[in-house]
């Protein structure tokens, strides 16, 4: 019975990469389907929603390039690698979402003080298409993000599921303006500053793992226990003291104490060090390095 080889961190690179230029060509499509049918509407709502898929197409380049970065081989002057241009991206993609929902709040407001036509039947059409094609690209990518646990790629997603919130936002003021007529022209400039305060939301939810990441945070679940869990179970290791394990990029570095008979030579010492740290690295395929500092246990 065969066993298919984990994928490799430049493999899981490159899925990242496809899925997110998959996104940047749906979004230009967006882009141009929502700000022409937001102009010839009066939909104000749907020209906010073509503003945030443009600044989709910025922030997908941003996580492209971080992935491309972050898959290359350490060298000299990064003997790490390049993994935290992967959060870097996501944080970038974070300020990103913040800057268009201060764009679009601003206008939002400006056209609410600003007497305008209402918006036009036909634009509820075009947001029930861009919501299905979202919430399409939204699962797809996300899928990738965790298969290939990504920050960057999750915080791509994560745009995409942002277009969709602000689009059934969108599709409520709308119909609202047209279900009151006269005297309710401004509902989908009130839908499109209610959008803001979900793209903030996503900003944030996008940016806090990604922080963390950078910051050297434990990495979620139980990684430090699984890796106590298979460097006791190493002939010769009496128990672990300190452990610690980080995540950079598409890889995870793990720091442990590990306790033997005080009595044994330095060279059996060094053995047991070497066969946790061939032990980890193979049940855990992720882990790039394991650093085994050795203590005597009496």
């Amino acid at each position: 019975m065969t066993t298919e080889a984990a994928p490799t961190n430049r493999e899981r690179a490159e899925r990242g990469q496809t899925s997110t230029l998959i996104g940047i060509g749906a979004n230009i499509a967006l882009v141009l389907g929502k700000g022409t049918a937001g102009v010839v509407g009066h939909s104000y709502a749907l020209i906010a929603e073509a503003i945030e898929s443009g600044t989709d197409i910025f922030s997908s380049l941003i996580v492209w390039f971080g992935l491309r970065t972050a898959a290359r081989e350490p060298d000299e002057n990064h003997p790490y690698g390049h993994g935290k241009a992967e959060p870097l991206a996501a944080i970038a993609v974070a300020f990103a979402l913040v800057c268009a929902a201060a764009y679009i709040a601003t206008e939002g407001i400006l056209h609410i003080l600003t007497p305008h036509q209402l918006p036009a039947p036909f634009t509820l059409a075009v947001l029930a298409v861009v919501i299905a094609i979202k919430e399409t690209l939204y699962r797809r990518v996300n899928k990738v993000g965790e298969e290939v646990d990504s920050n960057a790629v999750k915080a791509d997603a994560w745009h995409h599921r942002a277009d969709v919130i602000t689009s059934c936002t969108a599709f409520m003021g709308i119909s609202i303006a047209l279900i009151g007529g006269k005297g309710w022209e401004a509902a989908d400039d009130w839908a499109a500053l209610v959008a803001c305060c979900f793209i903030v939301y996503n900003a944030y939810h996008i940016f806090r793992p990604a922080f963390g990441e950078i910051m050297d945070e434990a990495p979620e679940g139980t990684w430090t226990e699984d890796v106590r869990a298979l460097a006791e179970a190493v002939p010769g290791v009496v128990a672990t003291e300190k452990c610690f394990v980080r995540k950079m990029g598409f890889e995870y570095f793990a720091d442990l104490h590990v306790m033997v008979n005080g009595d044994i030579s330095v060279r059996e010492g060094h053995d047991i060090a070497g066969a946790v740290k061939a032990a980890i690295m193979q049940a855990k395929p992720a882990v790039y390095n394991v650093l085994v500092h050795i203590e005597p246990s009496t």
